[in-house]
């Protein structure tokens, strides 16, 4: 059986404990996990629609209040 591509994967430097999602980098595409998860699925982004969810989310766009 072949393993599959070794992604490093980081939390965001505000998190405080375990419960935050995790991002790396698979080849070209950007993927996330629950951190709590670490087997369970992942989300899969190109780079360019990864690049545009972070300036949005930085804009403010997704803001509940």
């Amino acid at each position: 059986m072949s393993e599959g591509p070794r992604i490093t994967w980081r939390t965001s430097s505000r998190s405080q404990n375990t419960n935050c999602v995790e991002i790396g980098e698979m080849g070209t595409a950007i993927v996330m996990r629950d951190s709590k998860d670490r087997e369970g699925p992942m989300l899969i982004f190109a780079r360019d629609q990864w690049i545009e969810f972070v300036a949005s989310a930085k804009a403010g766009e997704f803001d509940l209040n």
